[in-house]
């Protein structure tokens, strides 16, 4: 009979863009056609961001990213300045970032359980699947508590996802993380906020919910999801320039964008997002939000059209390009480190 171990062998690495010079290759690619001219022009875009000292660069995370492997990607951008803000959902900070920074670790699935075949045996073994992707169920639920344990020893008050983020990485310091590539951990020591306006549907949701009812009728810990959009709404009216790296598309890239109409019904006229690239395979033609056309969000109001550009292209291929590239170009390297965190923090 088969057991967990027959499964959880090989183990998903992390991409290190610090270990491979794509500059020669993006560079190419500006005398291309198709996708790759268009993720030259990402590339291209992404580090004149880093190099305008009046930008403040906001990534946006959606889909199963760090359980693919890109998780020291994010790491990397906010140890070397190369992002100032992040908006996530709450599966890659809390189920697989935290998930991951707590000692566990996410599996590569043999190629037969791509077709679902095996389902049933992984749900009988408590083994979940992304795609090509394993993942421990019972380690899952370690993570569910540690989140609930972190909620029971804060003093019972609405908290934004920033906050509590920023507490999570707290525990990862305080606790001795068993990896340094950790975003969580990374945004703390840096005082990047992380905004997950979704925060209850991850694994922080079945902490909070278990910290809730335990609780019964005494005060709790709650989440401001308003006073998340706030508090980006300050940053934006701190650094006015801003640029976006989108990643997926979802609640982070709405989130993110609205921040300019946010601002201007708080009677505050700031400028639309100067600098935008989205990473999709999302189609647009269906209306919704995660393949909409960053020019049709101009007509919102919340990005200008001059440095914008779509790549239609699944994002474990395009973003080692498009990271690696501006890590590799070194505009960072004389970029200040702007510390919303610690912003948000005063103003509190």
């Amino acid at each position: 009979m088969a057991c967990k171990e027959d499964f959880l062998q090989e183990r998903i690495q992390h991409y290190d863009i610090t270990a491979y010079d794509v500059v020669p290759i993006v560079e190419a690619m500006r005398h291309m056609a198709y996708s790759a001219r268009d993720l030259y022009r990402a590339a291209a875009i992404y580090d004149r961001m880093l190099r305008d000292e009046s930008c403040g660069v906001i990534l946006c995370l959606a889909g199963s990213l760090v359980s693919a492997g890109l998780k020291r990607v994010f790491a990397d951008m906010i140890r070397y300045r190369m992002v100032d803000v992040i908006v996530a959902t709450g599966a890659n900070i809390v189920d697989q970032d935290f998930f991951e920074a707590l000692g566990f670790s996410h599996y590569m699935a043999a190629e037969r359980l791509k077709a679902g075949a095996d389902d049933a045996t992984l749900r009988e073994l408590r083994i979940d699947r992304i795609y090509d992707t394993l993942i421990n169920e019972d380690e899952l639920r370690v993570c569910d508590d540690t989140v609930r344990s972190i909620a029971d020893r804060l003093e019972p008050r609405p908290y934004t996802s920033r906050e509590f983020i920023a507490v999570m990485g707290e525990c990862l310091c305080q606790n001795h993380a068993k990896t340094d590539a950790s975003i969580v951990l990374q945004a703390f020591r840096n005082e990047v906020p992380i905004f997950c306006p979704a925060f209850s549907d991850c694994s922080a949701g079945f902490g909070l919910v278990s910290h809730q009812a335990a609780r019964g009728h005494r005060p709790k810990v709650t989440l401001d999801s308003a006073g998340d959009f706030h508090e980006l709404a300050r940053i934006k009216l701190n650094c006015p320039q801003t640029g976006l790296v989108m990643i997926g598309g979802g609640v982070p890239k709405n989130f993110a964008q609205d921040v300019v109409v946010a601002c201007e019904v708080l009677g505050h006229a700031v400028p639309m997002h100067k600098y935008a690239i989205q990473v999709t395979v999302a189609d647009v033609r269906d209306g919704a939000l995660s393949g909409s056309t960053l020019k049709e969000a101009s007509s919102w109001g919340k990005v200008d059209t001059t440095y914008e550009q779509m790549i239609f292209c699944e994002a474990t291929i395009a973003l080692p390009l498009i990271a690696g590239y501006a890590y590799h170009k070194g505009s960072w390297k004389s970029r200040t480190s702007r510390r919303f965190g610690h912003l948000l923090a005063t103003l509190a």
